[in-house]
C-alpha cells in the first residue's frame, strides 16, 4: 500500500543558486538546511534539493512514494519489469529509501518510515 506521491529530490551542482531558485519559487525558507540536503515543506510535499545528485547519478528530479513496505513494492516492481538501482539505504531517522526503474529507464523512488 502507498500512501502516495510526498517527496520530489532534485539534483543540483550548486546548492546557493537552487536554494534561492527553489525559495522563490516555494516561497518559503528550508525546513532542513545542510551542506549535503535541503529540504522544504510545502502543498503536502517535501521538496528536496541534493547536491550530490549528479555524482550519485540523478538526471534529474527523483519522485518518491511513500509506501508501507518498501521491501515488498521493491520486489513486486522488479517483478513487473522493473529493476533496482539503489537497494534500500538509511538516509537517516526512521526513514528508509530506494529507486527503482521501469522498464524504460524511469526512475522511482520509494520511501518507508518506520
Amino acid at each position: 500500500m502507498t500512501d502516495g506521491l510526498k517527496i520530489v529530490v532534485v539534483p543540483v551542482k550548486d546548492l546557493d543558486a537552487g536554494k534561492a531558485f527553489y525559495g522563490a519559487l516555494l516561497g518559503v525558507e528550508p525546513m532542513q538546511d545542510a551542506p549535503f540536503y535541503v529540504g522544504y515543506e510545502t502543498a503536502g510535499i517535501h521538496l528536496g534539493l541534493n547536491p550530490h545528485g549528479h555524482e550519485q547519478g540523478m538526471t534529474g528530479p527523483t519522485y518518491y512514494w511513500i509506501v508501507d513496505d518498501l521491501a515488498g513494492t521493491r520486489d513486486a516492481l522488479v517483478a513487473a519489469g522493473g529493476s533496482v538501482l539503489q537497494d534500500a539505504t538509511n538516509v537517516g531517522g526512521t526513514r528508509t529509501i530506494a529507486t527503482v526503474a521501469d522498464a524504460d529507464g524511469n526512475v522511482i523512488g520509494l520511501a518507508q518510515d518506520a
